[in-house]
């Protein structure tokens, strides 16, 4: 049994964050650890508070990890500042972490800016150089790069620059009304689409870090990059093409669309 290891907030409606990251995990073949860097009270119409974990004790659930079920990849998801980057950093390079997924929480969908202007830095400085793979949205990447993309080339020119910077490979996610089921994987100085099918389905609630997982959970199992991203895309299609409605607001996807067995009836 491979594992992997989520880095990131709690969402107590169970939609994103670590229980997205756990179940789609779980689902795609590898037992999965966490490292909790905030609690959330939310739901599908919005976060009403945060509760962020200290530095210390952050590194003490990483150290307790990494001591005992060593990962086989790592994906981390919302971690708001600098102080907590910069222990994850610490503690990766401490243990050689491999196979590391940032999705990089910057910016909500609804267009909210989720990072204190400190942890900004600290992500670009610390963290993202030691990523196999960075999965920016598009106000992400343009954060990341500098530049305001408005369509498939405006993406290219965003992975481009913001793999030069970083060293790092890119998948620029489509969306925002630009390639919006189409994601780019920049690397080794090109890029390749990866085309999806747009589903109408307004329960979207968690789909980055539902994708970051299932990337992490396929590079956990020993696929090569391109494969993970092909078969986390083709997870996620069939994760929203089910259709699951729950709450008043942007739902959540069923992760467990393809599980079977005689507990589940």
């Amino acid at each position: 049994m491979r594992t992997a290891l989520t880095i990131a907030g709690s969402d107590s409606s169970g939609g994103a964050g670590i229980q997205a990251d756990i179940k789609t995990m779980t689902a795609n073949g590898v037992f999965a650890t966490c490292a909790v860097t905030a609690l959330t009270a939310q739901n599908t119409t919005g976060v009403t508070d945060i509760l962020e974990s200290t530095p210390h004790f952050l590194g003490e659930q990483l150290d307790a990890v990494f001591t005992d079920i060593f990962p086989d990849a790592v994906k981390i998801g919302m971690v708001s500042s600098a102080a907590l980057i910069a222990v994850i950093a610490d503690k990766l390079r401490g243990y050689g972490a491999k196979h590391i997924v940032v999705d990089p929480v910057m910016v909500a969908t609804s267009g909210a800016k989720l990072l204190q202007d400190d942890a900004v830095s600290a992500l670009t400085e610390k963290l993202l150089p030691l990523a196999e793979v960075l999965t920016p949205n598009i106000p992400e990447a343009e954060i990341l790069s500098g530049v305001t993309i408005t369509d498939a080339a405006g993406m290219e020119t965003a992975a481009r620059i913001i793999h030069d910077k970083y060293g790092c490979a890119v998948l620029c996610k489509g969306g925002h009304q630009i390639n919006d089921a189409d994601d780019l994987l920049w690397r080794n100085g090109g890029g390749k689409w990866f085309r999806g099918r747009r589903i109408d389905n307004p329960n979207t609630h968690g789909t980055g870090c539902t994708l970051s997982s299932a990337i992490a959970a396929n590079l956990a199992k020993g696929y090569d990059l391109d494969t993970a991203v092909e078969r986390a895309k083709a997870y996620i299609s069939g994760a929203l093409a089910a259709m699951l409605d729950l709450g008043k607001g942007s739902g959540p996807m069923d992760h467990m669309f393809a599980l079977k067995g005689e507990f589940v009836e």
